[in-house]
């Protein structure tokens, strides 16, 4: 039977004596509840706890005992409640959780008069079986149930206590190793490329023929359900069959073989291969558990995010401040060119643009249904007669013997449009119709029914404003097109701090209009700020001249084979996005 898991009730116990490990344990039972899902459950963490073992779980007692030595730090210093903190106890901490497993999928009990050699088979099947639940449970613990496997599966084949009882090439340790080391493999704590180098140290003790059958028997056990004691059982006695072992030994093959034991000089003896196999094996899964990325607190992933998320907010108001409140910085070579009255062609085109959007704005009726014990409506039998027979048992009326349906009209959401032009030299093709269509969609803004905002920027060495929130322009504005850099990441946050395209509650689009010809940190950054729009649900538009042109990951691309179809481009973009958000 497996060394940690004791089922007798004269087990003895420990308990903690000095106030360090009583709170460690009080901490730990806290915790246990939501591993375990069971809330009955008791831990204790001491040193030499666990019975001889790094935990162990005793049943009758619905006790757990972890061994204080396996901690490795100061338990005054362990906050279990934080996940972030169990890494540094990682073995430990994966003791515990293999307990829980038993206390939550043990639950068959061999009856008393079952052969010992049957019980100590199926409770060798019982390791990975349980393990194999517990990951499908929980799939988190899959990590602290790897970072224990050295300890728990060490002490299970007395790998370091001793030469003598560390495994030998005999079928009964090579089997049982295979239950352990492989069971858990098929059982995903485990993977086959992990386990193969003892899988092929097995396959030579035992053949590839019993091999297989064992494996067959581990499988069935993946798949037994937690109460399935029978079945368990019958599994251990084909065990017995398969190794030929007595069903009456309680540890079959489970004396040291001679060629373990010292040699009469006194020297150590060496491990044999399928110790050395299992050693290396253990290892090489504790260093994989050590570089692996524990499971993260989803409070404190949250807390993170939104940490990020506040900082990025702060940027885009402090962006938005400088763009649209100061003007961006006072020296520099991006620059507006002067203003142009609106030909009537422009003024055609943006009250046509507000007739556009003012129909994509319209939101069908919902029809709703409602009941009431009073007209008007349309009568009910069935909460009539249900009615009358209340009455008749001067019982309080509460059927109802009306429904009505009423068509309600669907609140038109906001439109919020944000405009960022390129100015580096490639973009000169640009200023004309991005200046046009700027003035185009203020002004559509300004008469359409469906309450929109919209602002557009030029970006370069510096970002300017070419319109502003809730000021429609009287005149165009133009600009020249000569910088040598492009500042996006800035022309993104000044439009979101502006018009608050990352926040819920409108249908909001960005429009970016360039080549997508960056330097390395505004496009790496650039990128980073587009994505934190999408994931807010903010559309992405790219408007460009050429095929070959390259716009952000994400955005949707759009080739203007003719320059003054900028601002319908813009418009129709902007009424996909009312569409999509009713």
């Amino acid at each position: 039977m497996s060394t940690h898991f004791t089922s007798s009730p004269d087990a003895t116990a420990i308990f903690p004596s000095r106030p360090e490990w009583l709170a460690l344990s009080t901490a730990f039972a806290d915790e246990v509840p939501v591993i375990a899902d069971r809330d009955d459950l008791i831990v204790t963490v001491a040193p030499g706890a666990g019975g001889g073992a790094p935990a162990c779980f005793y049943p009758a007692r619905a006790l757990i005992e972890v061994d204080g030595s396996h901690l490795g730090v100061d338990p005054a210093t362990v906050d279990p409640a934080n996940l972030s903190d169990r890494p540094r106890y990682a073995s430990a901490w994966g003791a515990l959780t293999h307990e829980c497993g038993h206390a939550k999928h043990t639950v068959w009990e061999p009856p008393e008069d079952a052969p010992p050699g049957v019980v100590a088979a199926a409770m060798l099947l019982e390791e990975c079986r349980m393990e194999g639940a517990q990951v499908r449970r929980r799939p988190d613990d899959r990590h602290w149930l790897r970072a224990c496997v050295k300890d728990i599966v060490a002490a299970d084949l007395h790998l370091y206590a001793d030469p003598a009882t560390a495994p030998q090439m005999t079928p009964a340790h090579a089997a049982h190793t295979a239950a352990l080391l492989l069971g858990r493999a098929d059982g995903g704590v485990l993977t086959r490329a992990e386990v193969a180098p003892v899988a092929r140290v097995i396959e030579d003790v035992l053949g590839a023929d019993t091999l297989n059958k064992l494996r067959t028997l581990w499988r069935k056990a993946l798949r037994t359900a937690d109460d399935d004691g029978e079945t368990m059982l019958d599994l251990g006695r084909q065990w017995c069959e398969v190794l030929g072992t007595d069903p009456a030994d309680p540890d079959p093959g489970g004396a040291p073989d001679p060629s373990g034991t010292a040699d009469p000089s006194g020297a150590a003896a060496a491990p044999s291969p399928l110790a050395g196999a299992i050693a290396a094996v253990l290892n090489g899964v504790a260093e994989r558990v050590a570089r692996e990325k524990a499971p993260e607190d989803p409070a404190a992933i949250a807390a993170a995010a939104n940490a990020r998320e506040n900082a990025a907010g702060k940027a885009a108001q402090e962006a938005a401040h400088l763009v649209f409140n100061v003007g961006g910085p006072r020296t520099g070579t991006t620059e507006t060119a002067g203003t142009r009255p609106p030909t009537p062609q422009e003024r055609t085109a943006a009250r046509v643009l507000a007739r556009a959007l003012d129909t994509a704005g319209i939101q069908e009726r919902v029809a709703v249904r409602s009941a009431s014990d009073v007209p008007p409506g349309r009568v009910l039998m069935r909460g009539v007669r249900t009615a009358e027979a209340q009455l008749a048992a001067g019982a309080f009326v509460t059927a109802d013997q009306f429904t009505r349906i009423t068509r309600t009209p669907v609140p038109i959401p906001p439109l919020r449009v944000g405009i960022a032009c390129d100015v580096s030299g490639s973009m000169r093709w640009a200023s004309e119709p991005v200046a046009s269509a700027a003035w185009i969609l203020a002004n559509a803004a300004r008469h359409t029914n469906v309450p929109a905002e919209t602002a557009t920027v030029i970006f370069g060495h510096h970002v300017r404003p070419l319109t502003y929130p809730g000021k429609p322009p009287v005149r165009v504005t133009e600009f020249a097109a000569n910088d040598n850099w492009e500042d996006i990441p800035t022309a993104l946050d000044a439009l979101d701090g502006a018009l608050g395209l990352s926040r819920p509650g409108a249908a909001r689009l960005i429009v970016i209009i360039s080549d997508g010809k960056f330097r390395d940190a505004p496009l790496r950054n650039g990128q980073k700020k587009l994505d934190r729009l999408r994931a807010s649900g903010c559309a992405a538009l790219w408007l460009a001249s050429r095929d070959t042109d390259v716009p952000l990951a994400g955005a949707t691309f759009h080739v203007l084979t003719d320059p003054a179809t900028t601002a319908r481009a813009i418009g129709q973009a902007a009424t996909a996005a009312l569409r999509r958000i009713r």
